[in-house]
């Protein structure tokens, strides 16, 4: 077997050997030793990378414009971002665990790394030349880990929920194209798991939707606080050794480059240690996934059965469900997103006992911060494409077992509630549960209302759109009559 070709780079604790292809070096290296936690690298977080290069590309713009770095490398680093950014390079290049210590320093310098090397590519030299472009000394001038990652990881955050927006649209969009074909479809509602009453099984999935719909402002407006970065902080928030005027420099690029309306924070100390808007960030995911959750709930229960189960809806038969009940049909997609939502509800705790965590000047433990929110972020998404084309595209109508249901309920008495009277209906409600009787049958015989009052009190476009009904136009509805009819319980 050949030996792997290397090169030795130098740092703090000695020289090592670099794999000679690589565009990473001795820092990254060391990283990929002391992190072997979980096997998801950085590489697999795209956005983030993205984010990273973008503040590498907009600081050596503000390092060229302030003279701290020559035109010539601070054009070849500009170049190499853009080989990144645009050509979609070295995305493989970022190999380091998403777990690791160090407060990013370990992503900080894998970026300054790739971007040196893609520079000096650029400008002729071999791998390593860091004499000629320099991973701290020129990519990382002006900056530090504590300004340049968190500033990456809010870019990239937000660009992921964008993808997360969009997903979370067609989704709705599905949920909103049942409720159309649904809409005529009576169904019984149910409130504690009991008859309340009836409505249009449209009606509901249009509540579905609604539910969702409601938690794009609230994603929208906590990404929004993402933009607002502490580019130009370097250490703890002090500007230590950067030239005057390049936090404002800086800040201007960077909405140039990203085509975003990124904000300096007002206050570099302070902005440097919180990580409130992450808390605030991943708590509106967090509700996403709690609505999703509830919505496959209700999925998974109107779906149940199928002939010992309330049976309303039907959804797609995905798999085989059992390997000892013959002909057993699970319902496995609600079911796994449910379970991403589970893991999502917990991924919030851990940002929030991160950023908890934080003391002093920094927040070491934003590493784990960004992979809770890049993988909650990852999980939804898929989770909501896989719903969507795999569940709700393909439920049907159980439509004469919603209409039996709702026939058979007592629940129905309500509507007759301002013409026969609240007890009456008790009444009602009593003997039906106790001869098994419909409430129409019992009514009937009570006296309570003749058939055409019953025809349109109890009509499914009255059970669906129910319109007030003054009890003063309807027979047997004049309050001595009612309270004769109350008394007049049928005997048994």
């Amino acid at each position: 077997m050949t030996p792997q070709a290397t090169r030795t780079e130098e740092d703090l604790l000695g020289t090592r050997q670099v794999p000679l292809d690589a565009y990473w070096g001795i820092h990254t290296l060391r990283a990929t030793e002391n992190f072997r936690i979980s096997k998801e690298t950085v590489g697999d977080q795209e956005e983030f990378v993205r984010g990273m290069v973008e503040v590498k590309k907009a600081s050596a713009l503000a390092n060229k414009e302030l003279g701290t770095v020559t035109g010539e490398i601070a054009d070849a680093i500009v170049w190499a971002c853009d080989q990144v950014l645009v050509e979609g390079r070295c995305l493989d290049q970022f190999p380091i665990d998403v777990f690791q210590g160090g407060a990013g320093t370990s992503v900080n310098m894998n970026t300054n790394e790739v971007i040196a090397n893609l520079a000096l590519e650029h400008l002729g030299y071999a791998k390593g030349r860091y004499d000629i472009v320099n991973p701290n000394d020129h990519v990382n001038k002006s900056q530090s880990t504590n300004d340049a990652y968190p500033t990456g990881f809010r870019l990239g955050v937000y660009r992921a929920i964008n993808g997360l927006e969009m997903d979370l649209c067609d989704l709705i969009d599905a949920l909103l194209a049942k409720g159309k074909q649904f809409a005529d479809v009576l169904k019984m509602g149910r409130t504690q798991l009991q008859d309340a009453v009836p409505m249009s099984l449209g009606s509901e999935f249009r509540a579905f939707a609604e539910l969702l719909d409601e938690e794009i402002p609230r994603l929208m407006n906590n990404s929004a606080l993402l933009l607002e970065v502490n580019l130009g902080a370097t250490a703890i928030g002090t500007g230590l050794n950067t030239p005057p005027g390049y936090r404002e420099t800086v800040v201007r690029h960077l909405r140039e480059v990203t085509g975003l309306r990124v904000t300096g924070a007002h206050n570099l100390l302070e902005a440097t240690g919180d990580t409130g808007a992450y808390v605030s960030m991943h708590a509106a995911i967090k509700r996403l996934a709690v609505k999703l959750s509830k919505i496959c709930n209700d999925l998974r229960l109107l779906s149940s059965g199928p002939r010992a189960g309330l049976a309303e809806i039907r959804l797609p038969e995905r798999q085989a469900g059992s390997s000892i009940m013959p002909a057993k049909v699970n319902p496995v997609i609600p079911e796994v997103v449910n379970q991403v939502c589970f893991k999502v509800i917990g991924n919030d705790l851990t940002v929030t006992m991160a950023a908890e965590a934080g003391q002093l000047q920094l927040n070491v433990m934003e590493p784990v911060i960004a992979q809770a929110c890049f993988e909650s972020i990852r999980l939804l998404r898929h989770a909501l494409t896989t719903l969507r084309d795999l569940c709700v595209v393909g439920i049907e109508a159980n439509a004469e077992v919603c209409r039996r249901n709702v026939m058979n309920s007592i629940g129905i008495v309500t509507y007759l509630n301002e013409v026969i009277g609240h007890h009456n209906g008790d009444l009602v409600g009593r003997e039906c549960a106790r001869s098994g009787r419909n409430v129409r049958e019992v009514v009937l015989e009570m006296g309570l209302l003749d058939e055409a009052t019953l025809d349109e009190l109890l009509s499914p476009d009255n059970l669906m759109r129910p319109r007030y009904r003054d009890a003063r136009h309807y027979s047997g509805s004049d309050p001595d009559v009612r309270a004769v009819a109350a008394e007049a319980e049928p005997e048994h």
